[in-house]
């Protein structure tokens, strides 16, 4: 049934149908339209001839009239008798009334009683009162022709009454139904021959375009290898023999734009730079999958999208961007992890005649560039601010020992021991640097060995408590104490130890600088599936949250003028942060204004199993 309907349609949907169903068509619109008139023209005659056939002769028409106008006694007896009289057999039925709208004779014996009765045919009333004659056809249970005349005495000029005249058409309409359905079935007649015809003269017509579709769909799948056969040497052999060399040079370009087309994505796959193609209205065309990276979007989300939008230019017009052909920088995800900046250049595409077709954006990650550009310029600010400052303070108190300071035994050792701690001051900055330069260049060789990391924090927090114990007599000493929670499990990391302890002292140098008198400061360690995560919390006065991302950056301080007075050179954190990356770990820090901090590093670790453990010696 499927393939019944197919073959069905596939001969419906063929030009070959087509051509014999509009040919067929025409036949039929040509005889139609000539039928009706024609059927229209008879059908009109033979209302006219039968208006003709039933019009009341004009001598029985006076008679009538003189009747009505000499109002004798016998006058119905005598209109009665004129109307019986008249013999028309397509006449059914004939009633007179006078000018007074009363009926005074009728046709039909069965009638007689209307006699004498005033008539309620509203265009009986119209007649008697205009003297305008009345001609219609109604449809009462069969087609019937009304004819309603006035009576006119005097020469025409005193309107005595009317006659009205009803007349059956059923025999005219039963003539004209035969001669139309004679008509139609030699119309049907005439349709199917043309169709025949129609069908011949089509398919002879067709069958070379038949073949050319045949072969244009073999060239759409690629197939350039068959030929259309000529049947003839006329336009349509002419079109075919066209048609084949066509095939031919299709083929060719078609193998030589492949070719380039593979080329071109094999470049723009394998470029290093995002590269966006638009049409002249600004639409994008083309998108390789790096400039899908770069922006972080789907294919589909990009294609006939204005390339203003997809760059996320909300001030610019597409057409403006290409017209003006300028490098921008382009911002992509800003203030998050992900943010990438990009660099984009545009050039237009034009044709041999000069019209612009459409333009090339290219897009090139500056990320890195940019922020070691502002990295390098924030850390010669900083350098410069930091250095300048204890310097300045250097040249002041030397320039005031020089002025005669030194004289006096009172000032002298003050301005000396200032000038002292200003100086080792820079000493320790001038090392921090040097530290992060030697791990910057990655010439600052890490010594691993694995360490059991509870053990080592342990140690480390020993020599804290020994400071508290050391300092607790002396009342200008800051008081505190240190809790731990760092659990029995022995946790076995490779870490270089010295480095490690350099982050590890920096951080609990940091809490207690910032812990209020008499704080705690707690030490965890927990472990955390592939990682051991070490956290030191204090109950200082906190990191506002808009500065926790910038609190690793160098140089950076959340309260300045409080980090110099203890003597910080704002590159603990930065340091710590070197470290612990070059470890494969994290560091981060979670802060809440006025309820403390916590530090929080994270290494990996795999625990160890009894395979694991050293041979004894």
């Amino acid at each position: 049934m499927k393939r019944l309907r197919k073959k069905l349609n596939d001969t419906f949907n063929s030009i070959n149908m087509k051509l014999a169903i509009v040919f067929m068509l025409m036949l039929l619109a040509t005889i139609e339209v000539i039928g009706a008139y024609f059927t229209r023209q008879l059908e009109q005659t033979s209302i006219e001839n039968f208006q003709s056939s039933i019009q009341i002769q004009t001598v029985v028409s006076n008679q009538l009239a003189n009747q009505l106008a000499s109002n004798s006694k016998n006058a119905n007896d005598r209109l009665n008798q004129i109307v019986n009289d008249y013999n028309n057999d397509a006449i059914s039925e004939i009633i007179v009334v006078d000018n007074k709208d009363t009926i005074r004779a009728v046709s039909n014996l069965n009638d007689k009683s209307k006699i004498g009765q005033r008539i309620n045919n509203t265009d009986v009333k119209q007649v008697i009162s205009t003297g305008h004659q009345i001609n219609k056809v109604i449809d009462d249970h069969g087609n019937y022709m009304i004819q309603i005349l006035p009576l006119t005495s005097g020469n025409g000029s005193n309107n005595v009454g009317a006659i009205y005249v009803k007349a059956s058409m059923q025999d005219v309409f039963n003539n004209l139904r035969q001669i139309s359905l004679t008509f139609l079935i030699a119309s049907l007649i005439a349709a199917l021959l043309g169709a025949f015809l129609a069908l011949v003269i089509s398919r002879a017509i067709t069958q070379p375009i038949e073949e050319m579709q045949k072969q244009a769909l073999h060239i759409a799948d690629g197939d350039y290898s068959s030929q259309v056969k000529i049947y003839s040497n006329d336009e349509l052999g002419q079109l075919g023999r066209a048609f084949n060399t066509l095939s031919v040079r299709i083929e060719r370009s078609q193998e030589e734009s492949d070719s380039e087309r593979r080329r071109l994505d094999s470049v723009l796959s394998h470029m290093s730079d995002g590269v966006l193609a638009t049409d002249r209205h600004g639409n994008v065309s083309v998108v390789n999958q790096m400039a899908l990276n770069f922006l972080n979007v789907k294919e589909e989300d990009v294609i006939n999208k204005p390339i203003a939008e997809v760059l996320g230019l909300k001030d610019t017009s597409s057409q403006d961007l290409i017209s003006s052909q300028k490098e921008i920088v382009v911002t992509i995800d800003p203030n998050t992890r992900d943010e990438m900046i990009l660099h984009a250049s545009f050039s237009l595409i034009k044709r041999v005649t000069g019209f612009v077709s459409g333009s090339v954006c290219v897009l090139h990650d500056v990320t890195e560039q940019q922020k070691n550009e502002d990295s390098q310029k924030q850390f010669v600010s900083n350098v410069s601010h930091e250095l300048r400052t204890p310097l300045t303070s250097l040249q002041a108190y030397i320039e005031a020992l020089n002025e005669g300071a030194w004289k006096d035994p009172n000032i002298a050792p003050k301005f000396l021991e200032v000038t002292q701690q200003e100086t080792s001051r820079m000493i320790r900055m001038i090392n921090d640097l040097l530290s992060l330069s030697r791990i910057d260049r990655g010439v600052s060789k890490m010594d691993l060995e694995f360490v059991n990391l509870n053990d080592f924090v342990n140690h480390i927090l020993n020599r804290f408590d020994m400071i508290v114990k050391t300092d607790k007599n002396k009342d200008k000493k800051k008081k505190y104490t240190i809790k731990r929670e760092l659990g029995n499990q022995a946790l076995w990391v490779e870490i270089d130890t010295d480095k490690m302890m350099q982050v590890i002292d920096n951080i609990m140098n940091n809490a207690i600088k910032y812990s209020p008198n008499g704080g705690v400061i707690t030490v965890r360690l927990t472990q955390n599936k592939n990682h051991v995560i070490l956290s030191i919390s204090d109950q200082g006065l906190g990191i506002p949250r808009k500065d926790l991302g910038k609190i690793f950056d160098r140089f950076y301080r959340v309260d300045k003028a409080r980090s110099r007075a203890q003597g910080g050179t704002g590159l603990g954190l930065a340091i710590a942060k070197e470290i612990v990356e070059a470890h494969h770990g994290r560091i981060w820090a979670d802060s809440s204004e006025g309820k403390g901090s916590t530090f929080y590093i994270s290494l990996p670790y795999k625990p160890m199993t009894e395979e694991d453990d050293w041979d004894e010696v």
